[in-house]
């Protein structure tokens, strides 16, 4: 049996705490980037202003799938689906 290179545990857990950390900024901006255009599409139209929480919502559940489909495409430590990041 041939040794294979495993990275140490430090390695590991910094580099999973990086991508929570990168995961979690990407949700929460697409969270409030939702709310807050809901916001002005839904005063005009005198819509509820749950419907902008909604849509705020979706936009962060939408980023959420995104950066996890991200981490499952490829081992690297963003939620970033360009290659490089």
């Amino acid at each position: 049996m041939s040794d294979f290179p495993l990275p140490d545990v430090d390695t590991v857990i910094k580099s999973a705490r990086t991508y929570a950390r990168d995961l979690t900024e990407r949700v929460a901006t697409s969270f409030l980037g939702g709310v807050v255009s809901g916001i002005v599409v839904t005063q005009p139209l005198d819509a509820s202003m749950w419907y902008a929480a909604l849509s705020g919502g979706v936009a962060a559940v939408v980023s959420l799938a995104k950066g996890l489909a991200a981490r499952l495409k490829d081992v690297r430590n963003s939620a970033s689906l360009a290659r490089g990041v």
